[in-house]
């Protein structure tokens, strides 16, 4: 993530405000884990997967930060929007295109939906990128180019450019509930279903599923035992049994927490901190990525995610890392935004292929089987390693 200085170097640009914001949320979230590291990393009322108004939820480092600051703040309807993009609620458009004042089915002018008097809005990052043919410098839109062929591709350069928007919590931070009361009422009962923790040895079935199947990106062996580890040099997961653990979340998080190592590989993302000896700085650093990236993972899927045994440990260095400067956090924000990705993308592949029921095939999940590239776009993982941030679809509608 570039730091994105201002030329005229009179002060910090959006970009550097944003990451000493988040910073600070880190360090207030890991000294309470200090406190009590049995806690887990999102109270069980911010574990939900934050959205913006138009559905699409957030991820990766935004999903992070968003999360941490609802818990915070004490909202508990996880859907965010711009200053503009709030304000446009009070719009509608005609068959024409011309913009009108929103007005209910009887046509009387519904009443303005307004950011309340002094609230302070949230950054989230954004990159937008500008796809131009080498040749003929014709640019085209990057959805265009995601659909053409590697051949057609390599035709053109993309330019990603990170930006900053600042967002609001719809629900608590706005006059929604009293504005739009259906509205908001819909918003809150959205956010109650999203809660799926069960409580007992199942989490959620396509995690399930890729974990008692063996379809993750690597092997999973269950073994009984103490230990849960990823293995670089034989590209393997092994964990306890899931009788062994207290509930199915904790099994879950665990091993997300493994699958999460596992994308470091040379063959999938290539993280540089992957293999050091264990209780070094490099591991220390893969350790808080892996933490978060199954906590973000976790969270989509209605889990808490509790810090590892293993981990705990590190509590201490991670907030001398994130005290002495921004570095530490843009390059894990970066690592747990592609890491997350990877792991949710596959697990969307086999909740896919589940809805399929008796049409279902499992066998193009084989452990090793498929690709980095068919488990993750390339421009995906080619973005995010040069700038660390949400890609232009995650945040279209703000």
């Amino acid at each position: 993530m570039p730091s994105d200085k201002k030329h005229n170097n009179d002060g910090p640009s959006a970009a550097d405000k944003a990451l000493e914001r988040f910073a600070e949320l880190m360090i207030a979230k890991i000294e309470t884990l200090q406190g009590d590291w049995k806690k887990p990393w999102f109270a069980p009322g911010a574990t939900q997967p934050p959205r913006n108004l138009s559905g699409r939820h957030y991820n990766g480092g935004n999903s992070l930060m968003l999360m941490l600051q609802a818990e915070k703040m004490g909202y508990d309807i996880p859907v965010w929007g711009t200053f503009d993009r709030i304000t446009g609620l009070n719009y509608n458009k005609d068959s024409k295109g011309n913009v009108l004042l929103a007005r209910d089915k009887y046509g009387n002018k519904l009443p303005q939906v307004s950011v309340n008097k002094g609230e302070k809005s949230f950054p989230v990052f954004l990159t937008t990128f500008t796809v131009v043919n080498q040749e003929t410098k014709e640019k085209i839109p990057y959805d265009d180019y995601r659909n053409l062929s590697r051949e057609e591709q390599a035709k053109y350069k993309v330019f990603p450019k990170l930006q900053v928007f600042n967002v609001f919590n719809v629900a608590a931070q706005t006059n929604l509930e009293v504005s739009r009361p259906e509205m908001f009422e819909k918003l809150k009962a959205e956010a109650a279903g999203q809660i799926q923790h069960q409580g007992d040895l199942k989490s959620h079935p396509a995690i399930d599923k890729m974990i008692d199947d063996n379809l993750f990106l690597c092997p999973i062996s269950q073994v009984r035992g103490d230990r849960a580890f990823y293995s670089p040099s034989k590209d393997e997961i092994v964990v306890p049994t899931r009788e062994q653990f207290i509930d199915g979340e904790a099994f879950a998080t665990n091993t997300l927490h493994e699958c999460a190592h596992a994308t470091g590989a040379e063959s999938r993302l290539n993280r540089p901190d992957l293999g050091h000896p264990f209780g070094s700085e490099p591991y220390g650093r893969e350790e808080l990525t892996a933490e978060l990236s199954a906590a973000v993972v976790a969270s989509q899927y209605g889990l808490s995610k509790h810090v590892k045994d293993d981990s705990a440990k590190y509590l201490k260095s991670w907030l001398g890392s994130l005290r002495e400067g921004p570095e530490f956090l843009k390059s894990i924000l970066s690592n747990v935004r592609r890491c997350s990705t990877m792991i949710t993308q596959r697990i969307e592949a086999i909740r896919q292929e589940m809805d399929k029921g008796e049409k279902a095939d499992y066998s193009q999940f084989q452990a090793g089987r498929l690709s980095r590239s068919n488990d993750t776009p390339d421009l995906a993982v080619q973005a995010a390693k040069e700038t660390g941030d949400e890609q232009h679809h995650v945040g279209r509608s703000r």
